[in-house]
């Protein structure tokens, strides 16, 4: 009964029929490409922030774990606080040279991008 939840189906038109049973649509899980694998860019970024620099990784491709577990390690090891949402990385302030070289270390195709 749990996969004929009413919650799950609000929006969708009464049907007539018996036999009818609805189903809903599951994301598919992105599978984590091999580091080696992986492009990332390295950008420096102001928009939006209040004047605040930080440094964004783009173009992860991979589970949600994955990307906060990386992102985990260059917080730690750049001694910052940031982020993981939305495929980005967001680390405080202008570390662009070090997670670049961060990423290398750990077998990421990166390099800095953008201005």
């Amino acid at each position: 009964m749990a996969d004929n939840d009413w919650k799950a189906r609000l929006g969708v038109v009464f049907s007539t029929n018996p036999d009818f049973n609805y189903t809903t649509e599951e994301a598919e899980e992105v599978e984590t490409l091999a580091p080696a694998k992986q492009n990332l860019r390295v950008w420096l970024d102001r928009n939006h922030r209040g004047g605040k620099t930080v440094t964004l990784v783009k173009g992860f491709v991979g589970t949600d774990d994955d990307l906060k577990e990386l992102a985990r390690m260059l917080k730690n090891r750049c001694g910052v606080g940031g982020s993981a949402k939305d495929g980005e990385i967001i680390i405080q302030g202008d570390h662009r040279e070090r997670v670049l070289q961060l990423l290398l270390e750990a077998g990421y195709r990166a390099k800095k991008a953008g201005a």
